[in-house]
């Protein structure tokens, strides 16, 4: 690998970003490759999210149920995939056969006797592919870059996601009455194709200029993983570590399917154009402040005050947003409450989180790692639905009490944080100390 300048750019990229010149190909190629996943689920997430200001509580957290049977349904079939395919075939077969079912939507839409059931049926899949592209694309991540990589550069790989969360809005925000709604998801299904050839060109790079051939999940090698198609529901289970990444992601869904809940119950009195508006602005301020946080800030967060304090910092901050809503329940506040939980996402939780998962190993990092990220946030989503839905129906609680709860769970959400990165650093620590005895 070369170590050498490549000019004034590279050196502005290492002063403000962390990123060494031996490792600025292989960040912008992943940089792309999360942008063309992103821009093309954001082309059609504002179809789906505005539907569901048009149906009930019960039927909204029926249709995440829902989500959650296809949810395992889909890990399971995956799990039993992947114990049989080549890892080189893998990670990009997920995003043809994601780009397949677009086409079969669209070729479907056309030839079906009720309108509801096409519209409820593609607002459950489409939030199956939301969560099964992006974990699919951390475990390829998290077996491409080290351990002393990705606190640098998980953060600038992110803020990908957030400029596709821009930019793929943008196509049906100007385009969708002249292009037709239904055309768009052939436009996603193509850009879903754009990172097969960036998959085989990062494979390559692992080896050469990144130098991390010896990582586990070698795709360039061709290997295998063991034929039990349901280990990774095991290892979940009986790993304490993943168990506690299992409970952060819970609380954190939790504290996502509130403000779901109530904004979608406050954006009912609007017409479906107004609301698409109304989330259009929230998004464009919410990957706004991402990108400058992740471009700028989450690698130095994370290496100079460690994964404790990163995992933690967003569910302290909710604690008191929380707070906020339940003196000042306005649309507004919960708005506000809304751009600065989803920008921490993306910008420092998120990076945070999947930097957990360098710890383990090729069958964790592919078979367990979607359990975690997609079984149990769709789980989560299930069972905190239906737990909003009693909390208003059954209790009459209004937006302060309801925000009141949610400041406990999230308060119970910030010590999962510290726990999981207290147990990260310690890791670290034991891995340098090994190397200095060897």
């Amino acid at each position: 690998m070369s170590n050498e300048s490549s000019g004034p750019v590279s050196r502005i990229l290492k002063a403000t970003t962390k990123i060494e010149t031996h490792e600025l190909r292989a960040t912008i190629l992943s940089f792309l490759f999360v942008f063309a996943l992103m821009t093309a689920y954001f082309i059609i997430r504002p179809v789906r999210d505005a539907m569901a200001s048009d149906w009930s509580r019960a039927e909204t957290s029926w249709l995440w149920t829902a989500t959650f049977f296809f949810s395992v349904i889909g890990v399971a079939v995956y799990g039993f995939i992947i114990s049989r395919v080549n890892f080189s075939k893998v990670v990009p077969g997920v995003y043809v056969f994601f780009a397949a079912t677009f086409g079969a939507f669209y070729l479907g839409s056309g030839i079906a006797p009720d309108p509801t059931l096409v519209d409820k049926a593609f607002y459950v899949w489409l939030s199956v592919f939301s969560l099964f592209h992006v974990s699919v694309f951390w475990s390829f991540m998290s077996g491409l870059f080290s351990r002393e990589q990705a606190p640098r550069l998980f953060a600038v790989i992110a803020s990908g996601a957030s400029v596709g969360a821009m930019v793929g809005p943008s196509i049906p925000g100007f385009f969708a009455e002249g292009i037709g709604v239904m055309n768009l998801m052939l436009i996603s299904a193509a850009i879903l194709l754009v990172p097969l050839p960036i998959i085989r060109a990062l494979e390559k790079l692992k080896v050469t200029e990144l130098g991390n051939a010896n990582l586990e999940a070698d795709l360039s090698q061709a290997k295998r993983l063991g034929k039990n198609p349901f280990s990774g529901f095991t290892l979940f289970v009986s790993n304490p570590y993943l168990l506690a990444i299992g409970i952060f992601i819970l609380m954190y869904v939790t504290m996502s399917t509130f403000v779901y809940m109530e904004m979608r119950e406050m954006l009912a009195v609007y017409e479906r154009p107004e609301r698409a508006q109304i989330l259009g602005r929230i998004d464009l301020a919410v990957n706004t402040l991402a990108i400058i946080t992740a471009m700028f800030a989450t690698s130095r967060l994370t290496t100079r005050f460690g994964m404790a304090t990163t995992l933690s910092l967003i569910p302290v901050l909710m604690v008191g947003g929380w707070l906020v809503v339940a003196i000042v329940p306005l649309l507004g506040v919960l708005i506000g409450l809304q751009i600065a939980r989803r920008a921490g996402n993306y910008a420092v939780t998120k990076p945070g989180r999947e930097m957990l998962f360098t710890l383990v190993d090729n069958e964790t990092r592919y078979k367990a790692k979607p359990v975690i990220d997609i079984v149990v946030y769709r789980g989560g989503d299930m069972v905190t639905a239906w737990f909003h839905t009693v909390l208003r129906e059954s209790f009459a609680f209004g937006l302060g009490g309801v925000a009141i709860v949610a400041a406990v769970v999230a308060a119970l959400w910030a010590a999962s944080g510290a726990y999981l990165g207290r147990t990260y650093n310690r890791s670290i620590a034991a891995s340098k100390d090994a190397v200095r005895d060897a």
